[in-house]
């Protein structure tokens, strides 16, 4: 009985300490304390009626942005509208119809968005997904969504934040970045970053998508040398929301009682895009990645300068930008 108790008492106190460093490594909180002013500024946000994206656009309009919930869903978007104006009071929270797997969806988004908004200070491009499938252009949805439809948006839309003065992309990248690998020639190719029946197949293409965001902005940083806007990359860190919405019954099962025990919370998800929002004086740090409210080192892939950009190239010409002639050069140095 004895030994019963001292083992149990072992793997109590075993169990506590996992759990406490984990909350202090994977699963650690920051807290944004930028004070920058966005009062009368306007901000775009992919996949703002829920999750993260949610989060950023309530504390934003808290500020008095201008603030565009960029989705797919109506419905989610009005609800999502409603709960911010209730919390925030704000009457200055506006939804706009974005599909990120149809590149021409993209392409009429930005042209409204153009014609009926006069500036744009932030582009939060904060959408994701774990899936397989196909998008409306027969691309990876994951690379459609999670890379593409990104990358084309926030190239149509530089001029109107070089306009505005002190523009800032922050693009939602992951932890997981570090497992991804980008073969561009391949990509070309194939026109997905993987596929196949078994939810550890998309998770991997997952990885590479995230490490696409990565690379992007990095690539992106140097083609915006010489003006004044900034971009970074975020891993938000492991948070409770909907992204894996569309893994199998059983994966939720096991999932859900970590997540609910562990991941953070949207909120608490969003605190590192809206340090890479609000943060004066990071603009010399742009191209970075952040996590925990701070600038952090990336493997070696994360900063092939070479690969990023190739992938840039390669994403132009899988836009259809190189013929449209709406290409970013790289500076002349």
């Amino acid at each position: 009985m004895c030994c019963s108790v001292v083992v149990l008492f072992s793997v109590v106190l075993g169990g506590l300490a996992v759990l406490t460093v984990l909350t202090h490594t994977l699963f650690a909180r920051s807290r944004c304390t930028g004070n920058r002013a966005v009062a009368g500024k306007s901000v775009i946000i992919t996949g703002g009626n829920t999750g993260i994206g949610k989060a950023t656009a309530l504390h934003l309009a808290s500020r008095g942005a201008r603030v565009i919930l960029a989705c797919r869903n109506r419905d989610k978007a009005e609800a999502a509208i409603a709960d911010i104006q209730k919390e925030t009071g704000s009457t200055d929270v506006v939804y706009m119809h974005l599909d990120l797997a149809s590149l021409r969806s993209v392409r009429r988004f930005t042209e409204s968005f153009l014609k009926t908004e006069t500036r744009l200070d932030l582009l939060i491009n904060n959408a994701g997904l774990v899936a397989d499938g196909r998008t409306e252009d027969g691309f990876g949805v994951q690379l459609g969504v999670n890379h593409l439809g990104h990358f084309l948006l926030t190239c149509l839309l530089l001029e109107r934040l070089k306009e505005a003065g002190g523009g800032r992309v922050v693009t939602l990248s992951s932890m997981a970045h570090r497992w991804g690998h980008v073969d561009c020639e391949a990509l070309q190719v194939n026109r997905h970053l993987g596929t196949g029946r078994y939810s550890w197949q998309f998770f991997q293409a997952y990885c590479s998508s995230k490490l696409c965001n990565v690379l992007f902005t990095h690539e992106l940083a140097k083609r915006l040398t010489g003006s004044d806007v900034t971009c970074y990359s975020v891993h938000p860190g492991i948070v409770h929301t909907e992204l894996s919405r569309n893994v199998s019954l059983w994966q939720k099962v096991f999932i859900e009682p970590v997540a609910r025990l562990l991941f953070l919370d949207p909120e608490a998800g969003a605190q590192t895009t809206l340090h890479c929002c609000l943060q004066e004086g990071i603009e010399p740090l742009s191209g970075r990645y952040f996590s925990c409210c701070a600038a952090q080192e990336v493997c070696a892939r994360a900063r092939d300068a070479a690969v990023a950009q190739r992938l840039w190239e390669v994403s132009e010409r899988l836009c259809g930008l190189c013929d449209s002639g709406q290409t970013l050069d790289q500076p002349q140095l």
